[in-house]
């Protein structure tokens, strides 16, 4: 088979405070062949896409140091050994990438059609006519409705699955022979990601390109990959075909990535999580019994919500506002220890109806009863109470977080304002003993944010709202921004924590499959409205509505999971 691209020992290093040198890449070496699709899977910190950057050498050139001895062979030639403007010629014509956040890779002050047009009037000779017309044909081809009118449209306007497109449709326009997608996939709902995924592969096929896939979710690979690298601390620890990988994974980190993303055909005790498969003993066999799901008629009732909505005033037009329904008349009951999953693309709603139930937005109408009580009924001073029973874990740990506090102040914080403690040496002995249940060391009490990875800033955010001792958490896309196996961590840290404290959770997000395995009753929603809700087992078995039905046929399925359908 043909190889388009060649990395062979790749070893690339960066210069860190202090004239320390940090080893990301060492040494790596693999193929992309011609009109295939390879992934490079790993967590974060990995060096995959570093791995990636290299190739298209955009690595920060004051700090980044790779080896001489490395070679990227691209169609016979050493990109390390190119010199600049033959380089600029082959990234973005040749050789293009897609970035995971689009928001931060599309200029908020131009029209997205006059950045496709940008591409193509850099590296054809077309005319700004052509090149207009050309890019509206991209928009049209990658998906994007009435693209006539959204060539005009500025990034803010368009959705975060439209946004997507348009990185695609730049990316494609000069027809490149290597596409890089670098996550272009993981913050997106699971109806747009399988769109978007969809749409790779067609163009893959259409363009007769090669794509080099970069992800830490191994369900993604399993249903477009024809190979994969799996790296772990800038080594690859196994290379082979999909098939090989998936139906035969030989190293333990490979079987880890396998194992650790929730099936939606299996709820085990326990998830495993990396450490498990490392270790000599292996998974502890009592983890894997599975976990039985559901309300039950007898279930104590701690949260009734009857007829919530919420309505906001848009800006439209200079003097117009417009009234938009975000949330229409949500009703549903949450069990004592037991948890509600929330789902739904983006703009359903899912996170208004939590932080109304919080009053960080006021409620159009309704009610909610939190142990009899009307908690949108009650003033400002009453309703403080209840603020200790009823917490929210938000979905950016890095922005949730006071950069400014230590950790222990951030957990201090909230014990002082609710009088929780008799003193501060008590509540210092209380972070103490929360920083050892969601597994950080007492060290971490005198540490700032910024020296914590995400899963661990997580687990803070946890600890913080368990100051309070809550009846109720919250937790808002908690878990969707994390690598599969520090993922794994935090549901069973969540987990435990409900079998201990017997708190019930309102689990908020559109990872289906997360949901499937945490949740034990399921709300679905669309554009403020309520359209489903069943046990866990039953909607996901037996869905009612045409909605629910689709957003189940968009969960990745996975290698195993494809083939036994």
């Amino acid at each position: 088979m043909d190889n388009l691209l060649e990395v062979k020992n790749l070893n690339v290093k960066f210069r860190l405070d202090g004239n320390q040198i940090f080893e990301a890449v060492k040494g790596i070496s693999f193929n992309v062949p011609k009109n295939s699709t390879v992934a490079l899977v790993g967590e974060s910190g990995s060096g995959k896409s570093v791995s990636a950057m290299s190739i298209v050498r955009l690595l920060p050139k004051e700090t980044a140091i790779i080896s001489p001895n490395s070679e990227i062979s691209f169609e016979g030639r050493n990109l390390l050994k190119l010199p600049e403007q033959d380089m600029r010629n082959v990234r973005g014509k040749a050789i293009s990438v897609i970035f995971q956040e689009p928001m931060s890779s599309l200029n908020p002050v131009f029209t997205v059609g006059d950045q496709i047009a940008e591409v193509l009037r850099l590296h054809t000779k077309m005319t700004r006519k052509q090149a207009w017309a050309r890019a509206e044909e991209l928009m049209h081809e990658v998906g994007i409705p009435n693209p006539k009118l959204r060539m005009n449209s500025f990034p803010h306007e368009l959705s975060g699955g439209q946004q997507q497109r348009v990185m695609i449709a730049q990316a494609i326009s000069c027809e490149p022979k290597l596409l890089i997608a670098d996550e272009p996939t993981t913050a997106l709902d699971v109806t747009i990601q399988k769109q978007i995924l969809d749409l790779i592969a067609n163009l893959q096929q259409r363009h007769s390109m090669s794509v080099l896939f970069i992800t830490h979710d191994l369900a993604v690979v399993g249903e477009i990959a024809d190979h994969i690298v799996v790296m772990q601390s800038g080594e690859i620890k196994e290379k082979g075909t999909a098939k090989a990988i998936f139906e035969a994974p030989t190293h333990p980190y490979t079987k880890a990535l396998l194992s650790c993303r929730p099936s939606v055909l299996e709820r085990p005790k326990r998830l495993p999580v990396i450490d498990d498969f490392l270790r000599p003993e292996g998974v502890n066999k009592e983890n894997l019994v599975q976990r039985k799901r559901g309300y039950e008629p007898n279930d104590q009732i701690v949260l009734e919500v009857n007829n919530l909505s919420k309505k906001f005033m848009l800006k439209d037009g200079l003097f117009k506002k417009r009234e938009v329904a975000a949330v229409k008349d949500a009703s549903f009951k949450l069990a004592r220890g037991k948890t509600l999953g929330l789902v739904g693309e983006s703009g359903s709603g899912k996170t208004t109806v939590g932080l109304t139930l919080m009053r960080l937005h006021a409620a159009s109408g309704g009610e909610v009863l939190f142990d009899g009580v009307d908690l949108l009924k009650l003033s400002e001073k009453d309703f403080l109470k209840y603020k200790r029973r009823i917490q929210i874990v938000f979905q950016n740990p890095y922005a949730s977080l006071n950069p400014r506090f230590t950790v222990g102040q951030i957990l201090l914080e909230p014990m002082k304002i609710h009088s929780i403690g008799v003193d501060d040496q008590e509540r210092i002995g209380l972070a103490m003993a929360l920083l050892k249940r969601v597994g950080l060391p007492d060290v971490s009490f005198y540490k700032y944010p910024h020296e914590f990875s995400g899963g661990q800033r997580q687990r803070i955010a946890i600890a913080r709202c368990l100051t309070m001792k809550p009846d109720v958490l919250i937790c808002d896309e908690s878990v969707s921004a994390l690598d599969v196996s520090v993922q794994a961590q935090v549901l069973n840290l969540l987990q435990d924590l409900q079998d201990e404290y017997k708190m019930s959770y309102i689990f908020i997000s559109h990872d289906l499959a997360v949901v499937k395995y945490i949740s034990d009753q399921v709300m679905v929603m669309s554009e403020g409205d309520v359209i489903e809700v069943a046990n866990s087992d039953e909607i996901y078995l037996h869905p009612k509505q045409e909605y629910t039905k689709k957003l189940l046929g968009s969960i990745p399925k996975g290698w195993q999971e494809t083939a036994a359908a």
